[in-house]
């Protein structure tokens, strides 16, 4: 269970709504891997906002573009901080990105999916979400 879930994505299993939470391959595209059963009309990167958010607040958490965390690569979750933490051993010339971005399939935009990319060369479809901690 992530973040609550046990479905594919945050809103269920269901691809043909994913156009509202999340910019995907989709109809829009010419592209082989697209989701052919909705259209959000955007062919690239969206603004950041543009779709629904999650449960905490959060906007784009499906597609849009790749999103870079701190966790350095492990094969696996087995041995992974239980507490939320960074993962800040194991192979860290390699980070991980999640999310999937505007030219994944929806196959690639399952809540799960991670990938792997070297630290030091940013991809053209990934970015990094700015968090802070806010206190009263």
């Amino acid at each position: 269970m992530r973040a609550r879930t046990a479905t594919k994505y945050r809103f269920g299993n269901d691809e043909s709504a994913l156009c509202r939470f999340g910019n995907h391959a989709d109809a829009s595209t010419d592209l082989d891997r697209r989701n052919a059963s909705c259209s959000d009309g955007v062919g690239g990167a969206a603004p950041v906002g543009s779709y629904e958010a999650n449960g905490f607040g959060l906007h784009d958490i499906h597609g849009n573009l790749l999103e870079w965390v701190a966790d350095c690569w492990n094969g696996g979750d087995a041995g992974a901080p239980a507490d939320g933490s960074a993962w800040v051993s194991g192979f860290c010339g390699q980070r991980v990105l999640r999310g999937g971005s505007w030219l994944h399939s929806p196959r690639n935009l399952r809540i799960a999916n991670r990938y792997w990319f070297p630290a030091y060369y940013p991809a053209f479809n990934s970015g990094f979400r700015v968090a802070r901690t806010l206190t009263p």
